[in-house]
């Protein structure tokens, strides 16, 4: 299998230098309170209450809240996933107090056994940004249990259609993201998200905030 198969590259590639440097003034600003109708201390929130002093982030936009965010010890261990180097570097810079360890790696091909283990993966905004069906980009959940150890916790956030209440301007804003392949969450529900979850974790929670989704997972079955 190719490292970054090309069916993969249109929900990331859209992040350049440029995107980046309005990334958070525009979606984590604007979009997430006014379009989402989940402001940014929401997710900031979600991270709190589940980093640990070993993290792994997969999908890591700009670093935002791996910034603002407060972990229980002062020098954890920090690695990036993302296939995008402008994502990686600019993540990486904005948290480099912590050195952070970088790996460029596209979520859905195997990963390599030598990442390690983790006791919280982060897959923030990941979801709807992965092509094909939940059925089909769940097996991301397949990939990371290796590495999320025994008492480890996955969590993150996705934007969902489906049933969940959406404003006028988030279903035409998700109708042009999925026309250009920067989403692929036409069928991305509540119920095929927290069935996918069930299917490999125990202990699954999930917390609508407008139309996002935001979830936590341990004990991986």
């Amino acid at each position: 299998m190719k490292r970054f198969p090309d069916a993969h590259k249109p929900g990331y590639a859209a992040y350049s230098k440029l995107s980046l440097a309005i990334y958070d003034t525009l979606v984590l600003g604007l979009s997430n309170r006014f379009i989402w109708r989940c402001p940014s201390e929401f997710l900031t929130a979600l991270y709190n209450r589940n980093l640990s002093a070993d993290h792994l982030d997969v999908g890591v936009g700009t670093g935002f809240f791996l910034d603002k965010a407060t972990f229980p010890v002062s020098s954890p261990k920090i690695t990036l996933m993302d296939p995008n180097e402008a994502c990686l570097e600019k993540a990486a810079s904005r948290i480099a107090r912590y050195e952070p360890n970088k790996i460029r790696a596209d979520a859905l091909v195997p990963w390599l056994r030598q990442l390690g283990s983790f006791r919280s993966i982060g897959i923030n905004y990941l979801l709807h940004c992965l092509p094909g069906t939940m059925t089909e980009k769940s097996v991301l959940f397949d990939h990371l249990k290796p590495h999320l150890a025994e008492d480890g916790t996955l969590f993150g956030a996705t934007i969902l259609q489906g049933n969940v209440s959406r404003t006028a301007l988030a279903r035409k804003l998700m109708r042009i993201y999925n026309g250009k392949g920067i989403f692929s969450n036409e069928n991305d529900t509540r119920e095929s998200l927290e069935l996918e979850l069930s299917r490999r974790f125990k202990n699954v929670d999930i917390e609508m905030m407008g139309c996002v989704a935001l979830f936590s997972a341990n004990q991986p079955i």
